[in-house]
């Protein structure tokens, strides 16, 4: 498998990350009282553990020039220091904070089937399958979206961003949007981020390690999608 075709597979991959009940999300579609369901199951899945994954890749990795990258993501993470002036878990926290949500709850989630087993195919995919897979599920997979095309190629749809007083939060929930901290911080470093992330892939992952890294990213697709469904029926929604 070449760089185009390596690049080409891990795109569609990505165009492929979108799931049925999310405009329902962004729409109001979902009741309030069920939001929390969202936002715990998101929480303890993958954004109280992100840095931890980054860790993972990091301390796999025997290229320095990729470390550096990852060690700079981490750092970011798990401080705040470049940029969000606090760790990334802790501002998501401000959503349901910000909303009225009992934190409480917070510490003790039990996770829903789907994303249980989510979660541990993260798990072996970060820690068991080589820096590669773990570097590529985490910060391609992970933190990027259906929009990443538009991150390498200037003539593609790049993820909206509207205004803050226009996030679905504020828009359908009352959310202030001084509970928008990470988004906001995400919207600073972000671009920056998904870019050094496909560099890393595209040019460290060499031609062996590819077509497992693929595998890999299909694998957390399949798995993000049967997670979603769940959190979707949690909340009541119902396929249209």
């Amino acid at each position: 498998m070449d760089r185009a075709e390596f690049r080409e597979q891990l795109l569609e991959i990505m165009e492929a990350k979108e799931h049925w009940a999310w405009p329902m999300f962004t729409s109001g579609g979902v009741a309030r009282s069920a939001l929390h369901v969202h936002f715990e199951q998101e929480y303890a899945t993958y954004v109280r553990d992100f840095p931890v994954f980054v860790g993972w890749a990091y301390v796999q990795c025997p290229i320095p020039a990729v470390r550096r990258e990852l060690a700079e993501n981490l750092y970011e993470e798990e401080t705040g220091g470049l940029v969000a002036g606090r760790p990334h878990p802790e501002l998501f926290l401000e959503y349901p904070r910000g909303l009225g949500m009992d934190m409480s709850r917070f510490d003790h989630i039990q996770l829903l089937p789907g994303a249980t087993r989510y979660r541990a195919a993260l798990d072996r995919l970060v820690q068991q399958s080589g820096w590669q897979v773990a570097a590529s599920v985490t910060t391609i997979f992970i933190e990027g979206t259906q929009y990443d095309r538009g991150e390498l190629d200037r003539d593609a749809p790049r993820r909206p961003a509207p205004p803050l007083e226009e996030h679905p939060l504020v828009v359908h929930y009352g959310l202030s949007v001084d509970h928008l901290a990470l988004t906001r911080a995400h919207r600073q470093v972000e671009g920056e981020h998904r870019r050094a992330a496909w560099h890393v892939v595209l040019d460290h992952v060499g031609a062996d390690a590819r077509p497992r890294v693929t595998a890999a990213m299909r694998e957390a697709l399949d798995m993000w999608q049967l997670y979603r469904d769940d959190v979707a029926h949690a909340c009541g929604l119902q396929r249209p």
